[in-house]
């Protein structure tokens, strides 16, 4: 309030509209652009189509014209020498000629139009020359200007409307700047010397008024590590005090469970990846410390063959396992591959969800209690109170982002200490969200498909070959196959949507009528929509009319082509996904997005980016820096606040992994934050982890 230009009304704008309350707040609020100022035109130069420019010139005069009850347009003229320009304003007139002076010489920058066979400028910028202007040097007699790149800053429409637009941000900054003592340092010498890093104090008052691109750069580098530095340093730190806190169960034994599955029951061998992936979890589990293990595979690459060799090492050393996945479709499907893999031996496994009651429940509440149930497959059934297990030792969570971090802590209450964990998604995570989102876990890949799995072919099509593509459809199902089609229903309450999802389904029943069809979405009670389900995975019908819902953990092996209209509404994620659903049995699949002709620019990449490659990361890493991480399917729920302010995951991957190695370096030599050494960087974590910033932890 007391920075001068600002006062009390706009401290509140300031507040209110972008949550500034400080000095340092205002200091953090980073230009979203540059302009490059560093050129001057004459005014006989310039046309109508150019963009922003700037001129140099005096006033000459000023001249009012009413425009109805208390409106007026101001117009001053203008000249450089060379022409006369008009410069005007329909609203602020009455400052600029309070203001600004006839016969003083002005720098003026904006956007040139034609208007009464003259060159206007509609609300210009304004700044008195002198301080920015060198002399004519040039040998043409043309000024030369000082004033390199200008800062632009995001306004909301209330702040431009009370005259706080992106000018006059910059001129309360710079004010700001000129009466700042030199900035206290926040990173220690061994860390800015090592990486060649500018000072705090340069870099702040560089990202707001750079001489150059080049420092502005080393600016923006400096202020951007700082940033991501202090938020790994918090995520290990966290994990360090994990894992000093919580002693895990010591699985030093691999027996007789596992080796006979291995030896006798093992459905098709291993990849290598697979291989390796067990190795690091069978290494965390005799550890000594609690495993939290995020193992990230795409659709069909044997996640779950993992995951249950992983329980059976648990199993052996006289524990229970558990396996919660998000819909009761999944929690059966997993079930039914369990016991298909395990069959012949005498292990019991049950089926814990939501339509499992009365005396089923309660068998399988006993049979958890007395250690019978040695493997327990659910949905957030798992986490009832009622639900108590002799003793839990290992927990497999399936596509994690779809529950919440209150959810996930349940079961681990349902341990004397807490279980080992493994979290399965299919939706993979680039690797610089990983590190930021789930920091805490350590993270295995399966980077491989299993022998004998061909990649389902992608093809774009118009919405205008719908002809051709019912044909290849008809083709399909004659020689045996299911056929998926998916609507955009992208919120449940889009009543269009809906609609929409209706009348398809209505045109597809007279388009094929040889054929019997399914129809599943959101709205459906979730009986009806089983039975629909089941229909199809049984083959009783030939295609499956879907919304999103089958996105995650419909296993239809015959199924062979994914149809998804409307493929511009997708998500890169979201559409890889449900291409996942196809290319799961022997045949050829095949995944065809139907868009219209019009398509913009960042839509048409990303169906180029699906049609290019079956690579799931190599899509969510295009995916991030297409939509930015806040929007990625799970950061959302999972309590990460991406208040980051300059840094972006998307961009800045090499940063993220600089960053994370500094900060592992600190951890690795002061595990207890104590030392006298990294001081300035436990205080300056604690002075940050008590204003803005929340970052939770998985585990």
């Amino acid at each position: 309030m007391y920075l001068p230009g600002v006062g009390p009304n706009r401290k509140k704008m300031l507040s209110n509209e972008l949550g500034i309350e400080t000095y340092g707040d205002l200091l953090e609020y980073f230009p979203y652009k540059y302009v490059d100022r560093s050129k001057v035109y004459t005014i006989h130069e310039l046309t109508g189509d150019m963009p922003f420019v700037q001129v140099v010139g005096k006033i000459l005069s000023f001249e009012t014209f009413q425009m109805g009850p208390r409106k007026e347009r101001v117009v001053a003229h203008f000249t450089d020498g060379t022409a006369v320009a008009d410069l005007t304003w329909f609203n602020g007139g009455k400052y600029a000629k309070q203001n600004y002076k006839i016969g003083t010489q002005y720098l003026v920058f904006g956007k040139p139009t034609v208007f009464n066979n003259r060159i206007n400028f509609t609300h210009p910028d304004l700044d008195e020359a002198a301080p920015f202007l060198t002399s004519p040097s040039d040998g043409e007699g043309k000024i030369g200007v000082k004033m390199g790149l200008q800062p632009y800053y995001n306004t909301t429409e209330k702040m431009k409307k009370a005259g706080l637009s992106s000018r006059a941000v910059e001129r309360l900054t710079k004010t700001l700047i000129d009466r700042l003592p030199p900035l206290p340092e926040t990173l220690p010498d061994f860390i800015t010397a090592e990486r060649h890093l500018m000072s705090r104090d340069e870099a702040l008052r560089t990202v707001h008024y750079p001489k150059d691109a080049k420092s502005l750069e080393r600016a923006r580098v400096r202020l951007k590590f700082e940033e991501l530095f202090y938020v790994q340093l918090n995520i290990l730190r966290y994990a360090s005090d994990q894992r000093r806190k919580y002693r895990g169960y010591v699985f030093a034994h691999v027996g007789q469970v596992f080796n006979t599955f291995y030896h006798d029951h093992l459905p098709f061998p291993l990849t290598e990846a697979q291989k390796r992936v067990i190795r690091e979890i069978r290494k965390d589990m005799g550890s000594g410390r609690q495993m939290n293990r995020l193992l990230q595979g795409d659709v069909g690459s044997g996640k779950t063959l993992v995951a249950l060799m992983s329980m059976l090492i648990a199993i052996d050393n006289g524990y229970q396992a558990c396996i919660m996945a998000p819909t009761e479709i999944l929690a059966e499907q997993h079930l039914q591959t369990i016991t298909q893999m395990l069959d012949g031996m005498d292990l019991r496994v049950a089926l814990l969800t939501g339509i499992v009651k009365g005396k089923r429940r309660e068998e399988v509440l006993e049979g958890l209690m007395d250690g019978t149930i040695r493997i327990l497959v659910g949905t957030h059934a798992v986490i009832e109170d009622t639900v108590q297990f002799a003793r839990l030792g290992f927990v497999v969570v399936d596509e994690q982002h779809r529950f919440g971090v209150a959810q996930r802590a349940k079961l681990w209450s349902k341990s004397l200490n807490p279980p080992h964990v493994l979290v399965m998604t299919a939706t993979p995570i680039p690797r610089t969200l990983a590190m930021t989102l789930y920091g805490d876990l350590d993270v295995s890949v399966i980077d491989e498909l299993p022998p004998g799995r061909k990649p389902v072919r992608t093809t774009h099509v118009f919405d205008t070959r719908m002809t051709s593509l019912y044909d290849g459809i008809r083709q399909q199902i004659r020689e045996g196959r299911q056929i998926y089609i998916v609507f955009p229903l992208i919120e449940e309450s889009e009543k269009s949507d809906l609609k929409n999802l209706e009348d398809g389904f209505e045109v597809l029943r007279q388009a094929f009528p040889e054929f019997r069809l399914s129809k599943v979405h959101g709205r459906m009670k979730p009986k009806d929509k089983e039975e629909e389900m089941q229909r199809f995975v049984s083959g009783e019908t030939q295609m499956l009319v879907a919304t999103t819902v089958i996105e995650v953990g419909v296993n239809v092996p015959n199924a062979s082509v994914m149809v998804i209209l409307d493929a511009q509404r997708f998500g890169l994620s979201q559409l890889h996904q449900l291409r996942g659903r196809v290319g799961r049995g022997a045949d050829q699949s095949y995944c065809i997005l139907v868009t219209p002709y019009k398509l913009s620019e960042d839509t048409r990449k990303r169906i180029d980016i699906m049609c290019d490659t079956n690579d799931g990361f190599r899509i969510a890493e295009a995916d991030l820096k297409l939509r930015g991480p806040g929007d990625l399917e799970g950061t959302q729920q999972s309590g990460m606040a991406f208040d980051l302010k300059i840094a972006d995951i998307a961009r800045d991957g090499q940063l993220v992994q600089m960053a994370r190695d500094e900060a592992q370096k600190i951890i690795d030599d002061d595990p207890e934050c104590q030392s006298e050494k990294y001081a300035l960087l436990w205080a300056r974590l604690r002075q940050l982890r008590k204003t803005n910033i929340n970052w939770s932890a998985i585990s």
